[in-house]
Parts: C-alpha cells; structure tokens; sequence
C-alpha cells in the first residue's frame, strides 16, 4: 500500500511543484479533517471519509474559482480554514493524533487492493495530462490554441490532488500531506537532467520513502507517517550532494 500511495504521490508531486501548487497538499490534508473526523465518529474508513469531504471541497474551490477568478491556492485556503475550524468543534480529544498523523496498524488486504488500484489510477490520468498541464503552466492562451480546454484539465488535475491527499492520509495523516508529495519531488529534480526523469525519479523516490518509513515503523514502533516524512527528508539531503549548477 505504501509503495503505490508513494509512487503516485511522488509523480503527481512532480507536476505540483511545476505548477507552483505543492503546498495545496498541505491545504487539501487540512481539509480532510473533518471527513476523517466523520469516519472516526462513525466508525467507517478514514480515506473513504476524507475522500467524500475533499470532492465536496474541490467543487467548491472549482465553482468559487469560475465565478471570482481568485487565484486556485488562495480559494483552497478559504474552504481548508473554515472546514477545520468546525473539524475540531466535534473531533474527540483521543482521535486526534490519528486525525493529524494517521494509522496504519489496521490495514486489510481489500483495503490494499483498492488503494493500490486508485494510486494506479491516480498515476495513469497524471501521466496523461502532464503534458498539458506544463503547457499551461507557461501560458494557458497557448493552451487553449493547442485545443485544450483549461478549465476541465484543471478540475481533473484537481480531482487526481485530491484522490492522491485522501489515499495519503492513511499513511501521514492530515497534517504532512504537502510534505508526501512535495519533497520526493524536490528530491528527483535535484536528480534529474530531462522531465521525464523529473517526473519518474519523483514516483521512485515516493515509493521508497514509504516502504523504507514503514518498514522502520515496524521495527521501532513509532508514528509510521514521520518515519516516512523524515525518510523523505533524508533523501532530499543526500541529493545536495549531486544538485547541478546551473
């Protein structure tokens, strides 16, 4: 599970720091609280929790930002405010670490399958519209002469954020979801020499943070979540050593 959840969120995390948007994970995490919060009161799984209250929130920053043209991370930050100041209101005291670093000490193996083949997913409809979204990012009048209708890649590259901080909570919680996506990609880039190695070396990267972070949570019996942030960590300080001048 953690080797998937990795790889999907260090590819996608590829892409969020090409766009200048790898902080709306951080954003997007906060705003699974209060879904988590509803899965922790009412005894169903967290992802699913997270996953129903982040689509009702990413229709709203979707519809906010059609009708006020507000920058996409500045809307975020609206709705993953007010979500978690009423999250809290009702989140019990003894759920709240699991709210904000997550649990992965009751993993099924149906629960494995269906995370496995959403990151698969996740990864799939990334690595389709890559492409488009970096073409946007540089102008979205080029874009749009390319034929590619910006406000629907837009709200899929939105949904494939959203599905990547639902899939992650399970592993790091709500509070250190920009940290899943955003450092293996920091990591790659300092790696890589082309976007493709970009891109993949963020995936792998993603991956081994989490398999390597767990495996030590199993042996040492502390918070898996930090264990796979500070692994990730660790990989970006050793890619220093091989940053290129530029």
């Amino acid at each position: 599970m953690g080797a998937f959840i990795g790889a999907a969120a260090g590819y996608l995390g590829s892409l969020m720091v090409t766009k200048r948007t790898a902080l709306m994970g951080c954003s997007l995490g906060h705003l699974t609280i209060p879904g988590i919060t509803l899965a922790l009161l009412y005894g169903f799984d967290v992802s699913l929790g997270a996953l129903l209250f982040l689509a009702f929130g990413i229709v709203l920053i979707w519809l906010f930002e059609r009708r006020t043209k507000l920058p996409m991370e500045a809307l975020t930050a609206v709705v993953f405010a007010s979500s978690v100041a009423v999250a809290f209101l009702y989140l019990p005291e003894e759920e709240t670490k699991i709210a904000l670093l997550g649990n992965i000490s009751q993993i099924s193996l149906l629960t494995t399958i269906i995370i496995a083949i959403l990151s698969l997913a996740v990864f799939l409809v990334s690595r389709r519209i890559f492409s488009d979204m970096v073409l946007m990012s540089v102008s979205e009048d080029l874009a749009k002469a390319r034929g590619i209708n910006v406000g629907k890649t837009n709200f899929i590259y939105l949904i494939c954020i959203a599905l990547t901080v639902a899939l992650g909570v399970r592993i790091v919680g709500g509070l250190l979801t920009a940290a899943l996506v955003a450092i293996p990609a920091c990591t790659s880039r300092n790696f890589s020499r082309n976007l493709s190695q970009y891109s993949y070396g963020g995936m792998i990267f993603g991956s081994l943070a989490c398999v390597i972070g767990i495996i030590a949570f199993k042996i040492t019996g502390l918070d898996a979540g930090l264990l796979v942030i500070i692994t990730s960590a660790i990989f970006f300080l050793i890619s220093l050593l091989f940053v290129r001048k530029h």
